[in-house]
């Protein structure tokens, strides 16, 4: 018999209210300790139906889309149309992995808990994903031709290829070491992979091997050419020229952490007589020495930004222009572009301009030196450092004040993330993690970047000129629609709150009050997980998380390829009046490159941050820690210690028989339940360095 997607739908509901009610009474009888052994629970009202993945295979669908492996051997593929993926299981993936791109039959069928379904099989590998992997290599006897011999294989440190990689061709390499293999591809129904070795980071369990192995994964480069080198210091050796510049002499500074060598902001502020100010943003003006078609041009569209690791700074630019002439060094003339602002009391921007200019920082502003100015706490010889910029300081104070409660008041989704700040020791291992603090230093510089971001976005927007805008989209319908419903079981009220029409100022008020209640941290990770991912495009389109309709980077040229971009935009056609339809395709190029190269670098410095911190936990085996739930799977639970150092609890190790309960986000067991932001003990288990990853245990059942 077939169904409609219609009457799949209309039997859905009927049999899904009925199995929730089953299963909820099921639980409400164990949780009171009545028992439930033997016990059945059946509706008279209409007859049992079941149906199952069955049929023949002329009604299968026929799509293309995504894998995704899972550790236990099935996968699951993305289809456009399709609310839920479709599942695989482990005998019909056709050797895919993940996200290789694969073409699918697939079927849509009614489950026994009254839910619709899918599941299919992989027809074939259209577009191959993965084309290297990194893992360890080892060794086993196989029979190959009739013989025994031991052969070498990959351990990928990806754990969901639990396949052997076997190395046809290992290139040196031993037992232990680290490599990157290229994987061979093509037998797409032959379940054993190879791949030929392409290079060798050394031993697995070395911080040095797995430091290189994310460098090369990620696909950071640290060095420059010979003829990058030459041309950056060509172009740093020109002497500062003022014609067709305009020279700002007011008093301007920048204002960074203490270890900052590329300084590429600086600012000015002074107040108007009608009770406004005239905010002036200086950026240092990077695209003067990166010409068009040249080696550093095409450099820049490789990296796209500057790399931030713990222990050193993987620059954009070479360091005679990134630290040199292109950072905004005190007592040294630099070339600018300037954002000049007028605001109005309430800080609102009333008009702005951008011009080329030259400036001159008088000191180089230190964050933790500020804040102790701005707390009363600054010593004498701090406040003799910036004597000639103390009353700029001050008012700056004031108009930020001003800015934060704007941006309050629109919406601004502020949420609390657990950045780490590691301290190594001579011997550059990690002997110190702290959460890094923010004062008002480093939101106030924040504040005047938004603002700037924002003029200069909504200049280029109403002159058509072409700009690489910042562009964040409101969170997808089911995603939100699985926050609203874990907020409202945390007693938050969400009645405000709409899946299909979701306004930052919504969440914005919510995550107050969970910073009230004390599990901030907590709300964020889980508001995280329902919001899109913020890129760069060449099309306008409002920024959904800071609740602005217009908005670019235009800030941090030194570091990152979008700002550089929009600077030679407005260069070429607002200065020299270039056509602005030249610079389209540029924009969009220069976008696609930035949103990758973020997303690369990203990933680098997050997985350097996961190593440092197995380095100083594997010290702490069998410690026990306070700890705050993070993350609740059908596998285990993540939980983060206030170090930020975050590891699995796996669900063998919890100490009952526990349940995932998908859509409230916990898991649960006859006696107690586990959810995000609950408060546990735990004792340290397994540091694993080669995967970067932390094993917990509980030290203690959970209330």
């Amino acid at each position: 018999m077939k169904n409609s997607r219609k009457d799949l739908q209309k039997f859905s509901t009927r049999r899904g209210v009925r199995d929730r009610a089953r299963r909820e009474l099921l639980r409400l009888a164990e949780q009171t300790n009545v028992g439930t052994r033997g016990t059945k629970i059946k509706f008279t009202e209409e007859p049992y139906y079941r149906r199952s993945y069955s049929g023949s295979r002329g009604s299968e669908i026929i799509a293309e889309g995504t894998f995704s492996e899972s550790a236990r051997g099935f996968g699951f593929v993305r289809i456009e149309g399709e609310e839920r993926d479709v599942f695989i299981p482990e005998h019909r993936t056709g050797n895919a992995l993940s996200t290789d791109t694969v073409k699918i039959a697939y079927r849509r069928f009614l489950s026994t808990d009254g839910e619709i379904r899918t599941e299919g099989r992989v027809l074939s590998i259209t577009e191959y994903g993965k084309a290297c992997v990194i893992g360890t290599v080892d060794s086993d006897v196989v029979r190959l031709h009739k013989k025994r011999i031991n052969r070498l294989y990959l351990i990928p440190d990806d754990g969901k290829i639990k396949r052997r990689i076997f190395l046809r061709y290992d290139g040196g390499a031993k037992v232990g070491d680290k490599v990157m293999a290229k994987l061979i591809r093509g037998e797409e129904y032959s379940y054993t992979l190879e791949a030929d070795v392409l290079d060798n980071f050394g031993e697995s369990n070395t911080k040095e091997a797995n430091y290189l192995a994310v460098l090369a994964e990620c696909e950071i480069d640290t060095e420059f050419t010979k003829e990058e080198l030459r041309l950056a210091e060509e172009a740093a050796s020109e002497p500062v020229s003022y014609e067709g510049r305009v020279v700002h002499n007011e008093v301007i500074f920048t204002i960074d952490s203490e270890s900052a060598k590329d300084l590429d902001d600086a600012i000015s502020l002074s107040k108007d007589s009608d009770g406004g100010y005239t905010l002036g943003v200086h950026i240092a003006d990077v695209s003067h020495y990166i010409k068009e078609k040249t080696a550093l041009d095409r450099l820049v569209m490789a990296r796209a930004t500057s790399v931030y690791f713990t222990d050193k700074v993987v620059p954009m630019l070479p360091p005679s222009l990134s630290n040199g002439a292109c950072s905004l060094n005190p007592g040294e003339d630099k070339y600018t572009l300037s954002a000049i602002m007028k605001l109005d009391g309430a800080g609102n921007i009333i008009s702005a301009r951008v011009e080329p200019s030259v400036i001159r920082s008088r000191v180089k502003g230190i964050y933790s030196e500020i804040n102790r100015i701005f707390d009363g706490s600054a010593e004498a010889d701090i406040l003799e450092k910036y004597k000639d910029c103390l009353p700029t300081l001050h008012l700056m104070h004031e108009l930020y004040v001003i800015l934060l409660k704007k941006s309050v008041a629109r919406g601004a989704l502020e949420l609390e993330s657990a950045e780490a700040e590691i301290i190594l020791g001579e011997n550059g291992e990690p002997i110190d993690i702290i959460k890094r603090t923010r004062g008002d230093a480093e939101r106030m510089i924040e504040q005047f970047m938004l603002s700037a971001n924002e003029a200069v976005a909504t200049m280029l927007l109403e002159e058509e000129i072409p700009c690489v805008y910042r562009v964040h989209e409101p969170p997808p319908h089911d995603k939100m629609a699985d926050f609203i419903n874990y907020a409202h079981n945390l007693g938050f009220n969400t009645d405000s709150i709409s899946a299909e029409k979701c306004e930052s100022r919504d969440l914005a008020a919510l995550m107050d009050e969970a910073r009230e209640r004390g599990i901030a941290e907590a709300v964020s990770y889980a508001c995280l997980r329902s919001m899109s991912k913020a890129a760069y495009s060449e099309i306008h389109r409002p920024h959904f998380g800071l609740g602005i309709k217009n908005y670019c980077h235009f800030t941090s040229p030194i570091r990152r390829l979008s700002d550089l971009a929009t600077h030679r935009i407005i260069h070429r056609v607002l200065f020299e009046g270039k056509a602005k339809e030249k610079y389209r395709g540029y924009a969009k190029r220069a976008a696609a490159a930035a949103t990758d190269g973020e997303l690369r670098a990203t990933a680098a410095e997050r997985r350097i941050d996961e190593l440092y911190k197995c380095i100083y936990m594997s010290c702490r085996i069998g410690e026990i820690f306070d700890a705050t739930v993070s993350s609740v799977t059908s596998f285990g639970i993540f939980t983060v210690l206030e170090n930020t150092c975050e590891g699995l609890v796996p669900m063998s190790e919890l100490p009952a028989e526990f349940f995932y309960d998908e859509k409230n986000l916990s898991l649960r067991s006859s006696k107690s339940v586990i959810k995000i932001g609950d408060k546990l003990k735990i004792r340290v288990e397994e540091a694993d360095i080669t995967r970067g990853k932390l094993l917990f245990s509980l030290s203690e059942e959970p209330r």
